[in-house]
């Protein structure tokens, strides 16, 4: 190493990237398998090194000093670049990577498609965690992330229907590239049609039993909202923590059950399912993939990155087309 490179010893840093990013001494041991003490004379030992305080130290909690915040910023990108060139540089060998995907898009669109990603990408181990949680690249425990919401920044029209989900902790570092619109559709089976009233118009699936969904617990009030109706407040309704399972209550004759469009696909290839009107309302946000900024240099990340673009572009492609297929 050259003597004109002043560092730090890493433990130490790795100690205060973790006290920083959780404010806590004691959940920075538990990830980094040490005491509480380790962890407090690394960042003492750090901040003697640098000659400034890096943290406000309270009886029950620490705060970041406004040095601290510039030194933790700092810190963290690049041990971020350290992991992203430790990638690349191992990149001849079997490389794994972590996918993180809503629970219901991985098991109706994402797990179908993995086969085709496996055939044409050999070399690389897609790992799957399935998660509702605002993804944070902070901890390092996702390469790729899709999510639905909104951008921070951007302006939605005041009358879409709400997605009350968060898609990222932090926003810093991170590039969302959009994979396609959260279009909301009834869906209900086909045998609950044919013994039912008919569903021609908005106010038809007010006939039927309303199935809910409680990550989207908006979705049916602003679906009928937009059609100038209101959700009868006693109305008879069922309630499910995951669009999968709403989808399974709606083909068990339960109800009408309302899920974004780009399951139309997997849910309309049971004869089973019917989806008894078509609908153009957008809602406020839409379905995002995300990553670091800073892997734009990483190979494996961004062949993922394009295989992903390119699969939800034919997806949405096609469901875009399915329309309202006749019940009968």
């Amino acid at each position: 190493m050259s003597q004109s490179l002043r560092l730090p010893p890493l433990p130490a840093l790795r100690a205060f990237e973790s006290a920083a990013r959780q404010l806590s001494f004691t959940q920075a041991a538990h990830e980094l398998h040490v005491t509480q003490g380790a962890v407090s004379r690394q960042v003492r030992a750090l901040e003697q090194f640098l000659g400034v305080r890096l943290f406000d130290r309270f009886t029950r909690r620490i705060e970041l000093t406004e040095k601290g915040k510039d030194y933790f910023s700092a810190v963290q990108a690049s041990l971020c670049n350290i992991e992203q060139a430790t990638k690349m540089t191992m990149g001849d060998a079997h490389r794994r990577v972590t996918l993180d995907v809503l629970p219901t898009l991985c098991t109706l669109w994402l797990m179908p498609l993995l086969q085709e990603f496996t055939e044409t990408h050999p070399h690389i181990e897609l790992r799957i965690d399935s998660s509702l949680d605002p993804v944070d690249f902070r901890t390092h425990q996702a390469d790729v992330a899709i999510r639905v919401g909104r951008l921070p920044g951007r302006q939605y029209a005041a009358a879409a229907p709400r997605i009350d989900l968060e898609m990222a902790q932090s926003w810093k570092d991170v590039q969302a590239d959009f994979l396609f619109p959260d279009v909301l559709v009834p869906v209900m089976s086909r045998k609950l049609l044919s013994q039912g009233r008919p569903v021609e118009r908005a106010a038809d699936v007010l006939n039927y039993r309303l199935i809910h969904t409680a990550n989207r617990k908006h979705a049916w009030g602003d679906w009928l909202a937009h059609h100038r109706l209101g959700l009868p407040a006693k109305a008879p309704s069922l309630d499910f923590g995951h669009f999968f399972m709403a989808i399974r209550a709606a083909k068990d004759c339960k109800g009408i059950a309302i899920v974004p469009r780009i399951f139309l696909e997997s849910v309309l290839g049971d004869a089973e399912m019917v989806c008894p009107l078509e609908s153009q309302l957008e809602s406020a946000g839409g379905y995002y993939m995300l990553t670091r900024q800073s892997s734009t240099t990483d190979p494996a990340t961004q062949e993922i990155r394009r295989w992903v673009l390119s699969v939800a572009h034919r997806s949405f492609s096609r469901a875009a087309t399915e329309g309202a297929p006749s019940p009968f």
